[in-house]
């Protein structure tokens, strides 16, 4: 066998994790609060006075809404904007990461989520020559240089030809692994190649994303984010499905394998170890559903399960386990690396989930205890068209002022909302940008969140039509 192959030496069994917690070694299990750094306990409250920047102001533009003292500036704008080739700013920008780019620039990578053909859609990802992998999908990244604080912007295609790029996430060497969340076969509502795919975007190298090619030693799903632990090399992805809900995984490398630019997609397709989780309570009863937690603090001990066929030829992976072999959730969203862990988001339960109804939980993962922390619980947002009710977390990150700073895709009005380290929310944005009528008012979702190098600017996107904006203002360390 290889390393890969062999049984984790690191997992805890259930019993290790009950006789730990037995004897007080440190495990905690079910029904503790206790709270990492910059993580929050709970943000289904509102927040109180003093709390986050003050209340947000009306944008006069109709835009964006934002605490006094700070400001907003469009950075690219489908229809309006232009890609170095001359054709226009992709639309439904999605999953953003920023990289430090030349002469103090900041670089982002934007995901663009057009599923299906081509033609269905007024602005798909233009098919750069040396950029595509099938010509028959609308979607795909883009680059964004950003210089002297958006006074000069430059566009160009990363990859083109893929479907549905959804959240994905950045990599400690600098590239930016952008996930289909799809299970479309060639064949199948018009595409010509196999999706559902993990794709390596190099901003810095446009040499370097020339033939794109699938990492499928990432399996095949309805992909959404995925992150790396650079301590371990291991990879943690999302899935968002349903019927049955999705899983969360991990993916093992293969024994001295060494992580760098490029060398993903150089792995064969079955390269390491693909995995699903499977947690248990302090009593080591095991857990069929996420939704099952109902109290901030809950904590789960995680096992981990390899998947029998990753490439999902004739069944989808989260249909290859028995009832009581995984762990599910509906609607595994956002990922961020943060405080040695992954924060990972479920953004809603309610009858095709088997436990409490709620609007949105952020987990974290520690891969060192082997364990996940229930630290955001939303309660069922009763009325989604009034400002200030919460419900639908989708990406996320974390603050390197405090907390974490998440999107909103839920019902009704759409917030960009922050939760700081005692657990209360605030509001930091609000999307004024009305799609429907006065009557019936339509707010797209917030997407790709995310600060620059420096921690001045928050990018942010709307999704629909889609626009990326650069937040800036008074940050400070919200206590």
């Amino acid at each position: 066998m290889t390393t890969a192959e062999k049984p984790d030496s690191a997992t805890i069994s259930r019993r290790t994790v009950v006789q730990a917690a037995a004897a007080g070694a440190g495990i905690a299990l079910a029904g503790s609060v206790g709270v990492l750094a910059t993580a929050p306990g709970a943000i289904g409250r509102p927040g109180h006075h003093g709390l986050g920047y003050g209340p947000l102001v009306p944008d006069p533009e109709g835009l964006l809404s934002l605490p006094e003292g700070f400001s907003y500036r469009v950075i690219t704008r489908t229809g309006e904007t232009l890609l170095e080739s001359g054709e226009s700013t992709p639309s439904n920008h999605d999953g953003t990461a920023t990289f430090e780019g030349p002469r103090g620039s900041d670089l982002l990578v934007v995901n663009h989520e057009l599923g299906g053909p081509r033609d269905e859609w007024d602005h798909p990802v233009p098919l750069t020559e040396g950029l595509v992998y099938d010509p028959a999908a609308a979607g795909g990244c883009t680059v964004v240089e950003v210089v002297d604080d958006g006074e000069h912007v430059t566009e160009w295609v990363g990859i083109a030809g893929t479907s549905t790029n959804c959240a994905g996430g950045s990599t400690p060497w600098g590239t930016w692994l952008t996930c289909e969340e799809t299970e479309d076969l060639a064949g199948e509502n018009g595409m010509t190649k196999d999706h559902g795919y993990v794709f390596e975007v190099d901003p810095h190298d446009r040499e370097a994303c020339r033939e794109p090619r699938p990492i499928k030693a990432l399996g095949r799903f309805a992909h959404e984010a995925v992150v790396v632990d650079s301590r371990q090399g291991h990879l943690y992805l999302t899935e968002d499905a349903s019927e049955p809900n999705g899983l969360l995984y991990r993916w093992v490398p293969p024994h001295g394998f060494r992580h760098g630019r490029g060398r993903l997609r150089h792995l064969s397709d079955d390269a390491g170890t693909l995995q699903a989780f499977r947690c248990f309570d302090s009593g080591g009863r095991f857990v069929d559903d996420l939704s099952r937690a109902t109290r901030i603090g809950t904590v789960y001990g995680v096992d981990w399960v390899e998947v029998p066929d990753r490439d999902a030829r004739e069944t989808p992976i989260r249909l290859q386990f028995g009832q009581n072999e995984v762990t599910r959730s509906r609607k595994l969203e956002g990922m961020w690396w943060g405080d040695g862990g992954t924060y990972f988001v479920s953004s809603y339960a309610r009858d095709e989930s088997p436990g409490l109804p709620h609007d949105g939980q952020v987990w974290f993962y520690d891969p060192k205890r082997r364990t996940v922390t229930l630290k955001v619980l939303l309660g069922v947002n009763a009325d989604p068209s009034k400002p200030g009710g919460l419900d639908g977390p989708d990406n996320i990150t974390v603050s390197p002022y405090g907390g974490l700073i998440i999107a909103e895709d839920g019902e009704g009005v759409q917030h960009l909302f922050g939760a700081n380290e005692d657990g209360d929310t605030y509001a930091l944005a609000r999307n004024e940008l009305n799609l429907g009528t006065e009557e019936e008012p339509e707010y797209s979702e917030f997407t790709g969140v995310t600060f620059s190098p420096d921690g001045r600017t928050l990018y942010a996107n709307i999704q629909t039509p889609g626009i990326l904006l650069a937040i800036t203002g008074p940050w400070r360390r919200n206590r």
